[in-house]
């Protein structure tokens, strides 16, 4: 599982003209899933999402995490974080999950966090979506539940 985590000033999405989901303070996270990944890779993930410290503190240290300052998130499933250029200039994605895993992990990472007390809106699965964002710092983390890039 990939999660690339954009820590932003707002961010929102955008399909067919019509805003569905906006945050201000907080991550955009882009979250990828992989054929194979299991629930030890979504606990992995989260629990990273959750306290990851990326945030200043008042001595202007990068040292706080997003429950430390009230975020939210915005969670967008992107499957071309799975895709592969090695061979040739055009992608292929065949790592990434089928549709229906997909969804199911990723709905699953939504509850969760929910339910560990985040505010989280999403994108919407399997669509064209137009994803603004103003990227604070910038800061742009990746996050790879197989801890290698």
């Amino acid at each position: 599982m990939r999660a690339v985590i954009q820590q932003v000033k707002n961010a929102n999405v955008v399909v067919n003209n019509e805003e569905i989901s906006k945050i201000d303070k907080g991550f955009l996270v882009l979250l990828g899933i992989k054929d194979n990944d299991t629930m030890d890779d979504l606990a992995y993930v989260k629990k990273k999402i959750e306290k990851l410290r990326i945030f200043e503190d008042e001595d202007g240290k990068i040292n706080l995490s997003i429950e430390d300052v009230g975020g939210k998130i915005l969670l967008v499933s992107q499957f071309t974080l799975f895709g592969d250029v090695r061979k040739g200039n055009r992608p292929s994605f065949i790592q990434a999950a089928r549709p229906e895993k997909a969804n199911e992990f990723y709905e699953i990472m939504k509850k969760e966090l929910i339910n560990d007390g985040f505010d989280v809106k999403t994108g919407k699965f399997q669509t064209h979506m137009e994803v603004g964002l103003i990227n604070d710092g910038p800061t742009t983390i990746l996050i790879d539940s197989e801890r290698i890039l």
